[in-house]
């Protein structure tokens, strides 16, 4: 019943930018840590961004000064401003959040289905 949906990927020229958005929706009792993974063909799923339920954030090093992730808990969204964007930000990339839905007393790990990111003249 739990899910996130990711919205906002697209094709963007190098130095433009793109907005993330990642709503989570069902039965939801609390939502803790949220985050942004990517994953290029070949490469593995590497964390780009997560922030924890008070706020703070911690940025992967090739996107710090570029990136900056957000949260809404009372629309129980997270968003990743990607400024700057360069051809090796190319991925799929991933909303992840640990979530407790309403039936079960233990925070599960839901991801979404991924969004495409492509930075390309």
């Amino acid at each position: 019943q739990v899910q996130l949906v990711e919205s906002g990927g697209g094709l963007v020229q190098p130095g433009g930018s793109l907005r993330l958005s990642c709503a989570a929706s069902g039965g939801i009792f609390s939502i803790d840590a949220m985050g942004w993974y990517r994953q290029a063909p070949g490469n593995s799923r590497e964390l780009v961004a997560a922030i924890t339920s008070g706020g703070s954030t911690n940025y992967a090093d090739s996107v710090k000064g570029r990136f900056t992730i957000s949260r809404d808990n009372s629309k129980k969204t997270v968003h990743l401003q990607m400024n700057s964007l360069k051809p090796e930000d190319t991925a799929v990339y991933y909303c992840n959040a640990d979530i407790r839905d309403t039936y079960y007393n233990e925070y599960e790990e839901y991801w979404g289905r991924g969004t495409q990111v492509t930075v390309s003249s």
